[in-house]
């Protein structure tokens, strides 16, 4: 799908049958990813907010304003026939996840990053058993080999759609630990904004907001709402 918007060509957007799958139709007719796949998924509900989207497109259609079929598209295009380098690329986020660099100073920022990272490392430790060591300062710490390999097992065990989303997610926000809690309910995509800025919240806090900031935290938030939202409908029948 062209990234500019294009003029609208189809009356109805609806889904269909496509073996096991939901596919997307316009007029009929299943719509194409960018490498010419069927857009076509196993959640009903996933393929039905999909098709939403480009129902709810006017004269143009704006690629833009349709995160879930970017996502989808990209699960299918991107991850699917190359899942072994993202679960790496994603896993790799475990060594050196921003919620374990802590600053040491001013008292009130390392207070505010203790309040958001600390229920999440300690929610990973619980739940997949990956506790990780935190530091003070920018410098690197090498993190316990049976923790990492429990977080690449929670990412392993992904299908394509799935981890498209957990890729965004973590991407977005720079930490597989704020990923994971995305995807499993753990935080809503506020407080994934929120954890994934904490320094730069606290920097706006007492110097001001950027708007230039602020409009890429915006954009941010925007896609780890829609990655949330695939996540949701992924696991609905």
């Amino acid at each position: 799908m062209p990234r500019a918007p294009f003029k609208r060509f189809y009356e109805h957007a609806g889904i269909g049958p496509a073996g096991a799958d939901f596919a997307v139709l316009l007029d009929g007719r299943q719509v194409k990813t960018p490498a010419g796949a069927a857009l076509a998924m196993a959640s009903r509900a996933l393929a039905e907010a999909v098709a939403a989207e480009w129902a709810a497109q006017a004269d143009k259609v704006d690629p833009r304003a349709m995160p879930l079929t970017a996502l989808v598209c990209t699960a299918i295009d991107r991850v699917r026939p190359d899942r072994d380098r993202v679960i790496e690329e994603v896993a790799a986020y475990g060594a050196h996840d921003l919620v374990c660099y802590h600053a040491a100073a001013p008292a009130d920022l390392a207070a505010r990053q203790a309040a958001a990272w600390r229920p999440l490392l300690d929610w990973a430790a619980a739940r997949h058993g990956a506790r990780l060591e935190i530091t003070s300062g920018a410098v690197s710490i090498p993190q316990p080999a049976e923790s990492l390999v429990a977080l690449r097992r929670a990412v392993v065990v992904l299908d394509h759609v799935a981890l498209a989303a957990l890729a965004s997610a973590v991407s977005a926000a720079g930490s597989l630990i704020i990923g994971l809690a995305l995807a499993e309910g753990r935080v809503s995509p506020d407080q994934a904004h929120d954890a994934a800025f904490v320094d730069e919240l606290y920097q706006a806090d007492r110097w001001g907001e950027d708007p230039e900031a602020a409009h890429r935290r915006a954009a941010i938030r925007a896609d780890l709402e829609a990655a949330r939202r695939v996540f949701e409908l992924a696991a609905s029948t």
